[in-house]
């Protein structure tokens, strides 16, 4: 009997990361030659240098350090040694913060640009020149204004986010079947209700996607922000082992923040498909 689709794909994938994971192993293994140094830089060094060992970590050391984590995730030994569940509550915090409230300005603004063709030429030229601008680029003048690291990163989530779920969200309420609209009229649904009950559910699925496209950029601009800002977070955890020289913890770093931004993803994308009817 041939198996199903997503059984062979999960093998598939289970090939793929253990022909990832042995080749990483194998092209940890290898040692190069010793460079003549003074003894004592060679100490500071350790065996990356003294052995022609390679810099960096297989997968093996990886996993160690990983459990470590795990086994330990909300230790607190002062501003710069915290556990990884610590720094990662911290970014989740700020992007749900900053996430949260581009909800609650751009789905609202969306349907009044999506609904009234006045409003949407007269707002269209400022969203595409606000659109393009990295959101770092709103981090100086936010710590300027604001004075506040925390609370800047948590805008330039906000300012990051916003756009996507604007644009979707009048692009959904814009392409509502004229029919549907029509038919509301003729029964004489008013149009705080005809909002409601055909415009919203019509575009329920665009405006989902708008999110899930959002949540994936807000999620990425956290880490950066956090780099800039310090504090505490995962990205100021990236920045701080690189300045320790921990190649390993910068790794399980990055593993965390792709399996976190994966698990945004998905929770949308399935909040998406139960909206979403065929027609």
């Amino acid at each position: 009997m041939t198996a199903s689709l997503p059984v062979r794909a999960a093998l598939l994938s289970a090939l793929i990361l253990a022909l990832f994971l042995a080749a990483w192993h194998l092209a940890t293994q290898s040692t190069g030659p010793v460079a003549d140094m003074d003894p004592e830089y060679a100490r500071l060094m350790g065996a990356t240098a003294t052995t022609g060992a390679s810099a960096m970590p297989g997968p093996l050391d990886v996993g160690v350090k990983l459990w470590e984590h795990l086994s330990d995730p909300f230790y607190d030994n002062g501003p710069n040694d915290k556990g990884l569940g610590i720094q990662l509550g911290f970014s989740i915090a700020r992007v749900l913060l900053g996430y949260s409230l581009a909800v609650l300005v751009a789905i609202p603004l969306g349907f009044l640009i999506g609904m009234s063709p006045l409003v949407s030429r007269a707002v269209d030229p400022f969203v595409q020149i606000l659109k393009p601008i990295s959101p770092l680029a709103w981090m100086p003048l936010a710590l300027y204004t604001i004075k506040d690291s925390n609370i800047s990163a948590i805008f330039v989530i906000f300012i990051c986010a916003l756009w996507p779920m604007l644009i979707n969200t009048a692009f959904g309420a814009s392409a509502v079947r004229k029919e549907w609209i029509n038919v509301a009229r003729t029964l004489e649904v008013g149009p705080i209700r005809r909002a409601y009950a055909v415009i919203l559910p019509a575009a329920a699925p665009t405006i989902l996607t708008g999110m899930r496209i959002s949540i994936g950029i807000a999620w990425l601009v956290i880490v950066a922000a956090e780099m800039l800002v310090g504090g505490t977070g995962v990205g100021y955890f990236v920045w701080n082992e690189w300045n320790n020289l921990s190649i390993t913890n910068v790794i399980i770093a990055i593993l965390v923040i792709g399996v976190v931004g994966m698990l945004f993803d998905q929770i949308l994308a399935r909040l998406t498909r139960l909206v979403t009817f065929p027609e």
